[in-house]
């Protein structure tokens, strides 16, 4: 191959699979009164929602994944803990509104997945995204927590999979919650 194709070659490789940065929301921001659509097709203005407790919003790439499958499930088996700590959960994606309920369905997830599949929500939140060419676009795997005033009190940059409820109740003891 001629050196000047290899170039391009790798130059269109590594667009196609970075991220697009904005600038992510940090601790101390005001959390975006966003409406997203959900799972079932009606609207959630999440702003509606902050002043009701603590609510935390997870991105996460891509519906019925390993990853994403064992992250949601890890919220799915502290739901009771986090709710007798006043905390709503809000899983979004860039799936559709099919694919979320399915999702949700299968897993038997006991709270609401935003389908963004216009990004609305993700870009609101500066969360990266990724495009693959033939696949998709996938949001960053990232969550907030965020108060009752609408800010944001925690943020999780790499959130894990499994241990995505773990972390997020150790905050809100770490809070005296």
């Amino acid at each position: 191959m001629k050196p000047r194709h290899a170039f391009y070659l790798m130059s269109l490789t590594s667009l196609l699979f970075a991220f697009a940065r904005g600038d992510p929301l940090k601790v101390g921001d005001t959390a975006p009164a966003v409406t997203g659509i959900t799972e079932t097709g009606a609207s959630l203005n999440l702003g509606e929602l902050y002043p009701k407790g603590y609510t935390l919003v997870y991105f996460y790439p891509k519906a019925d994944t390993p990853g994403c499958t064992a992250q949601g499930c890890s919220l799915r088996d502290a739901y009771e803990a986090l709710t007798k700590k006043g905390v709503t959960v809000i899983g979004v994606s860039a799936d559709t509104a099919d694919a979320q309920k399915k999702f949700k369905d299968g897993q038997h997830f006991p709270f609401t997945l935003l389908a963004d599949h216009d990004l609305t929500v993700i870009k609101a939140f500066g969360v990266p995204v990724k495009s693959v060419p033939a696949m998709g676009t996938f949001a960053a795997r990232q969550a907030y927590l965020i108060d009752k005033s609408g800010k944001i009190i925690w943020c999780d940059y790499k959130a894990k999979t499994k241990e995505q409820a773990d972390d997020v109740l150790r905050v809100l003891k770490g809070l005296g919650v």
